[in-house]
């Protein structure tokens, strides 16, 4: 019998949790495995001795987590606890590093000889690549989704598999064939009620400066559910652009039929490459996070298209650059030229195929099988 214990903490990471689990159940055989750990809805359903804390995990911003400081630290000693008792074969952490790289630290220094791997590697690269060393230490294999990371995880002794990026398989399963609009824009402000407040009233004056000379195009808008879906439309008509046409749940289809976007830094411009949308990105946050994070920042992009091809593939306008007017110019750009346009898809298929083929669960699966077969620390 193989022994698990997984932890997720975010809405992603059960997903992703998951497909690993039915990978392994296949590779391993489910009679053969017993699994036990943190996750959410998706995980229990492959692992019903999983506790789901989805609810209460998935928090977003410092002063969430720590007004409930009390929560994380109980289920901190709790989920140590119930490791050192169990003695599982693995401990898989995917992603969620605020608690997940804790926990792996705190399990070391208690003198825990268990293998412990990471799915999904933390972008540790863009901010705090010190902390690369330390993981080394904690951790047995890290299974990074983007190339470059390989080299980086690597080069600090920690064994290291790129597996590829689980958005290939989630994508692929939801590309059309489509012509694309050439005079249909997509303003994609992200999926959080913080962003769609920052960005869109930006991109609703865009959509209003581009109207008033060229009265054919026709611009959309799509939110994850239908409350967010009412709070664009009340952003649109406020900034004087109730043409714009808000949709929910079919962003991915947007992304086809599109002939151009602006789209908020984040995983979308990730699934615009895959579909080879041409767009500008753009991103805004209080004066202060934008201080530090020019402090902090070690990449030279925000954009993660941009880090993967090394260079400026798309646009950003970010901060003050983040204005209705900008925003236009860049749409502009792209509307008047068709081979911009053409030329753009190319390069962003080009660094989306750097992803990998697809099959990015399988893949960990199969590592994290591998590594039932190495030794246990000393």
């Amino acid at each position: 019998m193989t022994r698990l214990f997984l932890i997720a903490g975010e809405v992603s990471g059960d997903t992703h949790g998951a497909e690993l689990l039915r990978a392994l159940k296949e590779q391993l055989g489910a009679s053969d495995l017993e699994i036990h750990g943190l996750g959410g809805p998706k995980m229990k359903a492959q692992a019903p001795h999983l506790s789901d804390w989805l609810d209460e995990a998935a928090v977003l911003g410092l002063w969430e987590v720590l007004k409930k400081y009390g929560y994380f630290q109980a289920r901190m000693t709790e989920t140590l606890a119930a490791i050192e008792r169990d003695q599982p074969d693995v401990t898989v952490l995917i992603d969620y590093p605020g608690f997940n790289l804790r926990l792996a630290k705190a399990l070391r220094q208690r003198g825990y000889r268990g293998r412990v791997a990471y799915y999904i590697s933390p972008q540790v690269w863009a901010w705090k690549r010190g902390r690369i060393k330390e993981m080394a230490r904690t951790l047995d294999l890290m299974m990074c989704i983007f190339p470059f990371e390989k080299d980086l995880y690597q080069a600090s002794g920690l064994r290291t598999e790129f597996v590829g990026h689980p958005l290939v398989d989630e994508l692929a399963a939801e590309k059309v064939q489509v012509e694309r609009e050439p005079h249909l824009v997509g303003l994609f402000p992200g999926s959080r009620r913080r962003e769609i407040e920052a960005l869109f009233p930006a991109m609703v004056e865009a959509a209003r400066l581009l109207a008033a000379n060229r009265p054919g195009l026709r611009f959309v808008t799509s939110a994850v559910n239908g409350k967010l879906a009412a709070r664009l439309r009340e952003l649109a008509e406020a900034g004087g652009a109730p043409m714009i046409e808000v949709s929910h749940g079919d962003v991915h289809r947007l992304m086809q039929t599109c002939g151009c976007a602006v789209i908020a830094s984040g995983t979308a411009t990730l699934e615009a490459a895959f579909f080879g949308l041409p767009y500008c990105l753009t991103y805004k946050v209080a004066w202060l996070t934008a201080a530090v994070a020019r402090v902090v920042m070690q990449v030279k992009y925000l954009g993660i298209v941009n880090n993967l091809a090394g260079r400026q593939v798309v646009e950003e306008l970010l901060q003050e650059r983040a204005t209705g007017p900008s925003l236009a110019a860049s749409l502009r750009a792209l509307l008047d030229s068709p081979s911009k346009r053409e030329s753009l898809t190319r390069e962003l298929q080009d660094v989306a195929a750097t992803l990998g083929a697809g099959g990015a669960h399988a893949t960990a699966a199969r590592a994290i099988t591998k590594l039932l077969s190495s030794p246990l620390r000393h």
